[in-house]
């Protein structure tokens, strides 16, 4: 029997560890309950916090007061059904369960695994998962699930798949080749924050952009190798139930014909986007500025992920003859949500706690004087940036949303770090990198649940802990990687965008 190494013991213990916990849906339900309780005991003792934007003290709100008890019967339906990743998820799957039901999925992954050298495969999907954030949520919903099948049709584990494709998704969520939803959010955020000590100064949406290129390409690499050096080592040889023939197979006529058709509906629904979008008052910009980062494409990405997923579906389907009829298309809906099941029971429970948690405040005095600790250390450049990293990336672990959590710190760290010299560009791009590292590993990410789900589909024992032991190396390695970028960026004074550097000068 082989020896484990330091690595792979340590690994495991995490996983036995994090599995030995209740089930997902029961840890949960102890987190909100936990959050109430807490919001009772720090109330009484009346700890605070400043609002770096309000200049507003900061309370815990008790959520077992009577006001807090009525608040929580009153907004328990709304904490479920408000909570964005479940509509988001519910509608793609639709449309993407009409795909897959049609075998329109299937025909491509196998065209995709039959064409692709499998030498370059891994480091494609860690690639293509960086690449979706420019579709919003679409990563998540059908890149993830897609890479575990992937996986399956050359014979290898799809728990290995699926990681690789998270990593990329979440875990280089701050990289792009292309300008995403995030970008000017960020920016408009850390403007209003620039504006606390210079009311001229504006951060562009592209304030980062350079860096942001670079980091795609080494996130990409480095997560290849994790994959295949660390990730894949753990994982025994994955046997599939059942016949298995059709991930091998080469597609015959009618498939190949249905995948035409279904290229060509996509390719149509592609070039009418364009044709919409590229005119300056283009019918699908927006209405009032023009502008496409704040169009209804964007914005609607999985809407039109469901109408062209549909359609799609059904012209490949109708081609092969798989469906003959509208019940065929409805059921093929059905299957699809029948297979979330289990990811709504978890969602319910993941819902609640994560407002109780916003709801008391908790996240907010954590995170605010967690930065205002950060602001006496009083470092240099360097060390000051990665210990700043290691915040954020902590802060992670509290508070998901990466746009709630720069509306707190921004205001904090922006003029803070103006004063020293620093540029808003270079405080934000620090943030982003904290803020992606432990997406992979923190509970309060919105599609935690979810990636439970997947994995749990090839692997009915694996739970948080076999999650947070398989992407832990991941978190570890983007961390080290993406430091030293920015130590290089800082030692040679690379702008980070067009017009954004590293320094800022206080004005008279």
């Amino acid at each position: 029997m082989k020896k484990k190494n330091f690595f792979e013991k340590f690994f495991f213990f995490v996983e036995k560890t994090g599995n030995a916990l209740p089930h997902p849906a029961t840890l949960f339900a102890l987190f909100a309950f936990s959050a109430l309780l807490v919001s009772a005991i720090v109330s009484y003792f009346e700890l605070s916090a400043i609002n770096p934007i309000t200049k507003e003290p900061v309370f815990v709100f008790n959520l077992l007061s009577r006001e807090g008890i009525h608040h929580i019967l009153e907004n328990m339906v709304v904490n479920f059904t408000d909570f964005a990743p479940l509509g988001i998820v519910l509608v793609a799957m639709l449309g993407i369960g009409i795909a897959e039901h049609s075998g329109l999925i299937t025909a491509a992954i196998r065209l995709l695994v039959l064409s692709s050298p499998k030498k370059i495969l891994t480091f494609v999907l860690v690639f293509a998962g960086i690449l979706s954030n420019i579709a919003s949520d679409v990563g998540y919903v059908l890149l993830i699930p897609l890479g575990g099948i992937i996986f399956i049709s050359i014979n290898r584990h799809p728990i290995i798949g699926i990681s690789a494709v998270f990593a990329g998704v979440s875990g280089g969520f701050s990289a792009n080749l292309i300008l995403g939803t995030i970008d000017p959010l960020l920016a408009g955020l850390s403007t209003e924050a620039a504006h606390i000590l210079d009311k001229t100064y504006d951060v562009n949406p592209t304030g980062n952009y350079y860096f942001m290129v670079v980091s795609t390409f080494i996130i990409s690499i480095v997560g290849t190798l994790v994959t295949e050096k660390i990730v894949a080592p753990r994982f025994s040889e994955y046997k599939v139930e059942g016949k298995t023939d059709e991930n091998f197979s080469k597609l015959s006529k009618i498939e190949k014909k249905g995948l035409i058709n279904a290229s060509l509906v996509i390719l149509f629904f592609l070039s009418l986007i364009l044709i919409c979008l590229i005119p300056e008052n283009g019918f699908f910009r927006n209405l009032e500025t023009n502008k496409i980062l704040t169009s209804p494409i964007i914005k609607g990405v999985v809407s039109i992920l469901f109408i062209i997923a549909s359609i799609s579906g059904i012209v490949y389907g109708v081609t092969v003859k798989k469906y003959k009829n509208d019940k065929d298309i409805v059921n093929g809906m059905n299957v699809s949500i029948k297979s979330l099941a289990s990811y709504v029971v978890l969602v319910f429970f993941a819902s609640q706690f994560v407002a109780y948690f916003s709801d008391s405040n908790l996240g907010k005095i954590i995170a605010i004087n967690g930065a205002e600790f950060l602001k006496s250390l009083n470092l240099n450049a360097i060390p000051l940036m990665i210990i700043f990293i290691l915040l954020s990336a902590s802060l992670n672990m509290l508070m998901g949303s990466a746009s709630a959590k720069w509306a707190l710190m921004a205001p904090i760290f922006i003029p803070m770090f103006m004063i020293l010299g620093y540029s808003p560009e270079l405080t934000q791009v620090v943030y982003r990198i904290g803020d992606s590292i432990t997406n992979i590993i923190s509970p309060m990410m919105s599609f935690f649940a979810l990636i439970i789900a997947y994995i749990q589909k090839y692997d009915k024992k694996a739970g948080i802990g076999t999650i947070i032991a398989t992407m832990l190396p991941y978190s570890i390695c983007f961390f080290i990687s993406w430091s030293i970028l920015l130590i290089i960026w800082i030692t040679f004074d690379l702008p980070l965008g067009p017009g954004a550097g590293l320094e800022y000068i206080i004005k008279n």
